[in-house]
């Protein structure tokens, strides 16, 4: 079964106030959750395999690490996704990113999916699926579904904050997959949003009015 990891530095959770805040504005919000990714991403590659290399330092020969095992991916879900890619970038400049794009049906809430498009050794690399609300878990679980189609086996999840029914559904769904969230909230409420959460990640990220 896969493991759920809250990110609970308190950095993180210093910054994770904030973008809850409605007084936030766009632009420290885009800020934050750049920075709020950039700190999870140090958790999310924690176990990533090491191998020994030996370099000329201007004194002697050192041993040091570096990482090898599978090439890493970043695969956000549109639109909200991508406002966490580039603090993961910073971290990891190698990565390959590739887009699932996903909306929610209003009436049923379930995935629609509008565009894929993954780098073409997909099925090769460690990927990280990126979307900072897990609330129903439909989309993430699509999400992750569509990778597997193309081979991908190493997949972890990364949001900013999780419902349990959405931790509930991808572990049933997809229990070979990790979780990293910032935080688990109380529940979701009939418009199927986080509570307390922080709103529509998406129109916080791009400055665009909420529809209900």
């Amino acid at each position: 079964m896969g493991k759920v990891v809250i990110c609970d530095h308190p950095l993180i959770q210093h910054k994770l106030t904030f973008i809850r805040d409605v007084q936030t504005n766009v632009k420290e919000f885009r800020e934050l959750v750049d920075e709020v990714a950039t700190l999870m991403a140090y958790e999310i590659t924690r176990e990533l395999p090491l191998e020994d290399k030996h370099v000329q330092t201007p004194v002697a020969v050192a041993k040091g690490k570096i990482i090898s095992g599978r090439m890493l991916g970043l695969i956000p879900i549109l639109r909200a996704g991508l406002g966490m890619v580039d603090g993961i970038l910073k971290l990891i400049p190698a990565a390959e990113v590739g887009h699932i794009g996903l909306y929610r049906d209003p009436s049923t809430l379930q995935p629609v999916e509008y565009y894929v498009k993954l780098p073409a050794d997909v099925h090769e690399r460690e990927l990280i699926v990126i979307d900072p609300m897990l609330a129903t878990g439909g989309s993430a679980a699509a999400a992750i579904a569509i990778l597997k189609k193309h081979g991908c086996t190493k997949i972890k999840l990364m949001c900013l904050i999780a419902a349990p029914k959405g931790l509930e559904y991808i572990r049933a769904e997809h229990p070979d997959v990790d979780i990293y969230t910032a935080a688990v909230d109380q529940r979701l409420n009939e418009h199927g949003y986080i509570v307390p959460g922080l709103g529509d990640a998406g129109d916080r990220l791009f400055g665009t009015k909420a529809s209900r």
